[in-house]
């Protein structure tokens, strides 16, 4: 379905994209900026669990909102990424290994799909591992101060950053040597 609840979730996700780039162009107080985009984005990567969640239980998932929902997510991620990347609080190559790997996986399990051997990259517990790790790390970025005066967020995002780059180039490694056969089997 086109436009049902959880559809509408994922389509929220997309259209919140700007909002909470927009937030770095609002004359604003930094720490107003960075709370005001940090609890905008958890707010929208909650949407993330809530559609999926509701898919099931309304028994409304539908072959657009499984195509639509990771799309949503990755633009959530790039975009949140770019936005660090601009305020210098993440290095631009940590960047470019998680959107490169997106970009590689996508097309990757695309191409799967074409050959009939999509089950060969489905998602696996290492992708989802380093979705949450950089779900994380990211409003910590963005907010970039000290959390409840104890929690140095500059200081774990950057450390969870690290940790998702590092998941996600072994969970990119995971997914291509799945398949390898499959490649191998189709280049003769």
């Amino acid at each position: 379905m086109f436009f049902n609840l959880p559809t509408l979730l994922t389509w929220a996700r997309i259209v919140a994209i700007p909002l909470i780039v927009g937030v770095f162009y609002l004359q604003m107080e930094p720490g107003a900026q960075n709370l005001l985009a940090t609890v905008l984005f958890v707010v929208v990567a909650l949407t993330d669990w809530a559609d999926g969640y509701l898919a099931r239980r309304l028994n409304m998932t539908s072959s657009f909102g499984a195509f639509l929902d990771p799309v949503a997510d990755k633009f959530l991620v790039c975009a949140a990424l770019l936005v660090l990347v601009h305020l210098n609080r993440l290095h631009a190559l940590v960047a470019l290994v998680i959107i490169g790997r997106e970009i590689a996986i996508s097309a990757l399990r695309e191409w799967m799909a074409q050959i009939g051997a999509s089950r060969s990259v489905a998602v696996h517990m290492l992708g989802k591992l380093k979705t949450v790790v950089q779900m994380v790390a990211i409003p910590f970025l963005l907010y970039d101060g000290r959390l409840f005066g104890l929690i140095d967020t500059h200081w774990w995002g950057t450390l969870l950053i690290l940790v998702a780059a590092v998941l996600t180039i072994w969970s990119m490694v995971y997914y291509l040597q799945k398949a390898l056969p499959e490649i191998r089997a189709k280049a003769r």
